[in-house]
């Protein structure tokens, strides 16, 4: 504004030295181009509308395309418009979209690209930074952004057939002496009528040939095997003291691992699976903020987590069935942090408290030791059907199994990607 200024002087000046009617007619035109500009631009940018469109969630490995939607809704046509779109480094794939495009009036125009998951994680896409002006430069640019939006990377899911869990790991409804409940599947046989007995397990076929035998004394009632609906709920430890092997970070991310693939074959099994974790979510920190570079939720500082780690630590998930439960867990496993937080034996019998009697819980952590039998030990005194699941190498885990084995529950350990191997299944997508 100040150059032009000077500039419409300096003509203005020299029109009225020289006596020279084209200056006159230069500064009539610069002025009028000026005057235009200055109604137009402003106007132009707020009649600028843009939208970003993509599946807002990822599964690991997985190329997710981007569409930016730029519109004109105004009556006049804009001679240009810059867009600039922010993407973090973990998620470029392919050239970067920096365009310049004009629009008539009315005009929608699309832009693509492409980002690529790299790494689990919840990250920032944009925002989309938006430059229009006027064709000679006169005028300063109009500046305008699309917020920022957001991107969750599921962490890698190992397909699997079996677990080569125990047995007795109930997928469903097992046999149980304890009548807590019957299964109107299972028929076992009949009965005669007690007292509280519903009018719906009447056997009425079997009491009419009851009372065509003389006996008219009691009504038949179907009888069921009793059984007990058990649900499983993934105790993952994410307390990085506790990890001692190599890359504290490297395990950790593969026991977060090993976590997603658990509760994606339970629900494909239509089973309940919950989520219990003493890691920290970046997402419920009231300080949320991204990294500039990897486009990651920050998390909190060493010092603030220390003070009080249980206001950090991710909420437990109940145990319950079906895809959008699993989606509600996977999302929580993408932002989920290993953290220096609260031991394994310290939380492990407090975090399960809420839980029904007799859920099988899947204890994820990095070893056996005497400590943490002890503590799974204590959950099946308490009612509790624990699974130890290793993510450590350990040459001497016989020992671990054994110890296991002699306080009541099993031992298993998956030290690396290929321990799960001889439980893959061939599976052509990325999805659960």
């Amino acid at each position: 504004m100040g150059n032009f200024s000077a500039l419409i002087l300096i003509l203005l000046a020299l029109a009225f030295f020289l006596r020279v009617d084209f200056i006159f007619y230069v500064i009539y035109v610069s002025v009028g181009i000026y005057a235009w500009g200055r109604w137009l631009m402003p106007r132009a940018m707020k009649n600028l509308k843009s939208r970003r469109l993509y599946d807002r969630q990822a599964f690991w490995g997985e190329v997710v395309p981007v569409t930016i939607e730029l519109s004109n809704n105004g009556r006049l046509p804009i001679p240009w418009v810059q867009l600039q779109e922010s993407v973090a480094i973990q998620l470029k794939h392919g050239e970067p979209l920096h365009q310049v495009v004009a629009l008539n009036r009315g005009e929608t125009a699309e832009f693509h690209y492409s980002v690529i998951a790299r790494r689990r994680g919840y990250y920032q896409l944009g925002p989309l930074r938006l430059a229009t002006g006027d064709l000679f430069g006169i005028y300063p640019e109009q500046i305008g952004f699309l917020p920022a939006d957001y991107l969750t990377v599921y962490p890698r899911i190992t397909p699997l057939t079996q677990l080569g869990l125990p047995s007795r790991l109930p997928f469903g409804t097992i046999a149980s002496h304890q009548r807590l409940f019957e299964d109107p599947a299972r028929p076992m046989g009949i009965r005669d009528f007690r007292s509280g007995d519903s009018m719906r397990q009447i056997n009425w076929k079997a009491s009419a040939h009851s009372a065509s035998s003389g006996d008219t004394r009691n009504l038949m009632v179907k009888t069921f095997q009793p059984a007990i609906s058990l649900e499983t709920a993934v105790l993952l430890n994410l307390h990085t003291p506790d990890y001692t092997f190599g890359n504290r970070q490297d395990v950790a991310e593969w026991a977060i691992e090993v976590a997603a693939s658990l509760a994606a074959h339970l629900v494909n099994q239509r089973q309940g699976v919950g989520l219990i974790s003493n890691g920290i979510d970046p997402l419920a920190s009231q300080q949320q903020g991204f990294d500039e570079v990897t486009g990651r939720l920050l998390r909190p500082s060493h010092a603030e987590i220390q003070t009080r780690p249980e206001a950090f630590m991710s909420a437990a998930i109940p145990p319950r069935n079906g895809r959008p439960h699993l989606i509600k867990i996977l999302e929580r496993l993408a932002r989920i942090e290993a953290e220096e937080t609260v031991t394994f034996t310290e939380w492990a019998s407090t975090a399960c408290l809420h839980l029904n009697w007799g859920v099988t819980i899947l204890a994820i952590t990095a070893n056996g030791s005497e400590a943490v039998c002890q503590s799974l030990h204590r959950l099946v005194r308490t009612g509790f059907n624990p699974i130890l699941i290793t993510v450590e190498p350990d040459a001497e885990f016989g020992l671990v199994r054994e110890r296991a084995r002699r306080l009541g529950f099993a031992a298993y350990n998956v030290a690396r990607p290929r321990d799960l191997d001889r439980w893959k299944r061939p599976y052509a997508g990325a999805a659960p």
